[in-house]
């Protein structure tokens, strides 16, 4: 395995491993294909370069409406908490 660590590759080497045979596996089983480490390796380093970025980016996205939702929601719940004044 390769010992330089790129900036987008998030995993530890221990996830890195576990990955890379997830991958040698599923070549075997779903595509009856033999796959050695490295090209397991190219395969992971893909998607890992080249959707990494997006899905976070979308995670963030999502979180922040939730975020949106959840402070509207503490407004409606704060304005009604106001006490009525005489008029």
């Amino acid at each position: 395995m390769s010992q330089i660590k790129k900036q987008w590759d998030i995993l530890s080497e221990e996830e890195r491993r576990n990955h890379i045979n997830k991958i040698i596996t599923f070549f075997s089983e779903e595509r009856s294909e033999e796959i050695g480490v490295i090209a397991a390796e190219e395969v992971l380093d893909f998607f890992l370069e080249n959707f990494t970025k997006p899905i976070y980016n979308k995670g963030i996205e999502e979180v922040k409406e939730m975020f949106k939702e959840k402070m509207t929601d503490l407004e409606v719940d704060l304005d009604a908490m106001k006490q009525k004044t005489d008029s």
